[in-house]
């Protein structure tokens, strides 16, 4: 990559932002909310044909795959999956290819829940881009757009072949996306000959400073429900006569968890890993502040206190331990005012975020063996059953992998500053997913920042972002096209051992393989 290009790059993204805004706004103004496939699904078929005419307009080539699932759970029929490809023009089969994934769906708005403006009308207020999408996920999935339209108006030929999968179900599961990774993942498919993924559809720590997303927790959500009787009672009628099963379920619920967060579930810890000095090190240089911590997320007006003061210790609860948080009970009354009701049946909700190397199987038998023998101390004649409703691994990535290194060298370039190294203690499945099937790496490179608000009330993406998210996504290209070496999907040899990993360079290897990068 030349200083040349780059300058000429950089100078095209500034004079072509009032198209983007522009484009931007098409997009949010398409309802693509896929909670509610019965109104919306025309609105997500609408806006991936808006992307894939765009696509074909720059001369890429695209298809709708038809959903593998065909219909969800309730008989709706599902989207398709937008698949494109842009090949580099010279010798493209020698090049490295690369896959960007993004959504084209958004979550549900309307303005009476509390916008300022239409959240689907594009808005702009103090270089602020509001309105339903605009961050998550349709600016970022623009902007692999239009880091190829720049390169076409320059004339300067793509360093990589760059595939494009888009989805309309990520609000909602994903729904058939993780059949489609598998049958795309066979020899000779579309994700066969991928030798990296990138995606955009996470945030900065903060608001100012970049950073790559190396690492997400897992999930395993729980249901315990108590049963005492086939209906509810009056407590005034029946009260001290019958076992009630709230008692019983709080009990339960107070087993799993102290006041000070430690998790009481013998077992849950057992295969943590220690922090490394790597690890430890990787904390030494983000850009954190506790105070700003509370503010942001309203504690500092009322408690005012945190699990942990120390930076890196909140950071690190935060991301690389497990946590288990309550969530609420079904059947017991919740309304404004008095009842005087006994619940024939009440069910705790909580979950368990889970780090590498837990298993939510075994963390389903920890909790099932811990609350039943919980309940058996209760001498409770009632009915006690536990459910893992939904299990995902954690995910957890090499921070020093190459696909990392090109996009810490891009986002250097434009922002002057190495990007933080974060996890974060959400889940994005999709991850995963591409991982196992692939075994390639997947780079989390987010473009917007932390106050971006989405899902929220106001969802907005600051001009700053999309213009800068446009020149690093370009840049990341480039460095992913200066990489030596063969196609990391082209290896079949065997894995890196544990010791071959630690050796000084080995990251310089293909994905725990023996190719040299």
């Amino acid at each position: 990559m030349t200083d040349t290009f780059k300058a000429q790059f950089f100078q095209h993204v500034d004079a072509s932002v009032p198209q983007y805004v522009a484009e931007l706004g098409e997009a949010v103004a398409i309802p693509s909310v896929s909670a509610d496939l019965q109104t919306h699904l025309k609105d997500i078929i609408q806006m991936e044909e808006w992307t894939k005419s765009y696509i074909e307009r720059l001369g890429g080539s695209a298809e709708l795959l038809p959903n593998p699932k065909g219909v969800d759970d309730d008989g709706n029929e599902l989207p398709p999956i937008l698949l494109a490809e842009f090949k580099a023009a010279d010798n493209s089969e020698s090049k490295k290819t690369v896959c960007c994934y993004a959504h084209l769906d958004v979550q549900p708005a309307a303005k009476e829940d509390g916008w300022d403006s239409d959240p689907f009308v594009l808005t702009e207020k103090d270089d602020k881009l509001y309105g339903r999408g605009s961050t998550d996920d349709k600016g970022p999935a623009l902007s692999w757009l239009w880091v190829i339209q720049a390169h076409r108006k320059l004339g300067v030929d793509l360093p990589v072949n760059v595939k494009l999968m888009f989805e309309g179900m990520e609000e909602s599961g994903s729904e058939g996306m993780f059949e489609a990774i598998q049958l795309l993942s066979k020899e000779g498919k579309f994700l066969s000959d991928v030798d990296f993924f990138c995606i955009s559809d996470n945030y900065w720590l903060g608001a100012s400073k970049p950073c790559l997303t190396y690492g997400l927790r897992g999930l395993a959500y729980f249901s315990c429900s108590v049963q005492c009787c086939e209906q509810d009672l009056h407590s005034g009628v029946l009260g001290g006569t019958v076992h009630e099963a709230m008692t019983d379920l709080v009990q339960l619920m107070a087993s799993l968890i102290d006041s000070s967060g430690k998790i009481l579930v013998p077992g849950i810890m057992d295969d943590v890993a220690e922090v490394t000095p790597e690890e430890d090190a990787l904390y030494e240089t983000i850009d954190f502040n506790c105070e700003s911590y509370k503010k942001e997320n309203k504690v500092a007006s009322v408690s005012n206190k945190l699990m942990y003061e120390n930076e890196k210790d909140l950071l690190m609860a935060r991301w690389r331990y497990p946590t288990l948080s309550l969530h609420g009970i079904e059947g017991a009354f919740s309304g404004t005012g008095a009842k005087t009701v006994i619940p024939a049946k009440a069910i705790g909700k909580f979950s368990l975020r889970l780090v590498p190397e837990q298993d939510p199987k075994r963390i389903e038998q920890c909790v099932s063996d811990h609350l039943n023998k919980v309940f058996a101390s209760l001498g409770s004649p009632n009915k006690m059953n536990v459910t893992l409703l939904h299990g995902a691994k954690a995910w957890l990535s090499d921070p020093n992998h190459p696909n990392f290194a090109a996009a810490a060298r891009a986002t250097e370039k434009v922002y002057g500053l190495l990007p933080d190294y974060t996890r974060e203690g959400g889940s994005i499945p999709i991850t995963t997913a591409f991982e196992e099937a692939t075994q390639m790496n997947v780079c989390l490179l987010p473009v917007g920042a932390c106050d971006d608000m989405a899902h929220s009330q106001n969802e907005k993406y600051n001009k700053k972002n999309l213009i800068n998210g446009v020149k690093v996504l370009g840049l990341y290209l480039h460095e992913l096209g200066e990489l030596n070496g063969p196609k990391p999907s082209d290896c079949r040899c065997v894995e890196l051992t544990p010791e071959e990993l630690m050796e000084p360079g080995a990251f310089m290897r293909g994905f725990k393989c023996k190719c040299f990068m």
